[in-house]
């Protein structure tokens, strides 16, 4: 599951989006659309990286990156559950911001995209 997450080429399956960055605390993170244009949509920074069980992100729209109200935190705790348990939690979004907007009907579930 972490690789889901991490790997560019995994992630694309999954979000239609690939998340790159070198998985350091403190590095940059790039969440970019698995097409033509390659459009990076949101970006933001590593905070907590603790494989294969925990990854911390903040982050926020392209368009406002820099404004550092305008940022997000999300943390992805994977634990063995029969296959894998993901939770999802996702905090700190500015009260009535487009991404608070957005994120209010809830993270979809996630279903591998045709390759």
């Amino acid at each position: 599951m972490f690789e889901a997450i991490t790997k560019p080429d995994v992630a694309r399956r999954y979000w239609g989006h690939e998340n790159v960055s070198d998985w350091k605390p403190g590095s940059k993170w790039e969440h970019i659309r698995a097409n033509d244009e390659r459009t990076v949509d949101l970006v933001g920074n590593v905070i907590e990286i603790l494989p294969p069980t925990c990854l911390v992100i903040a982050w926020a729209n392209a368009s406002q990156a820099s404004d550092p109200a305008s940022y997000s935190r999300v943390t992805f705790a994977i634990e063995e559950y029969d296959m894998v348990r993901l939770t999802v939690t996702h905090d700190e979004p500015g009260a009535g911001s487009g991404m608070a907007n957005g994120i209010k009907q809830g993270w979809p579930s996630a279903k591998p995209k045709s390759a």
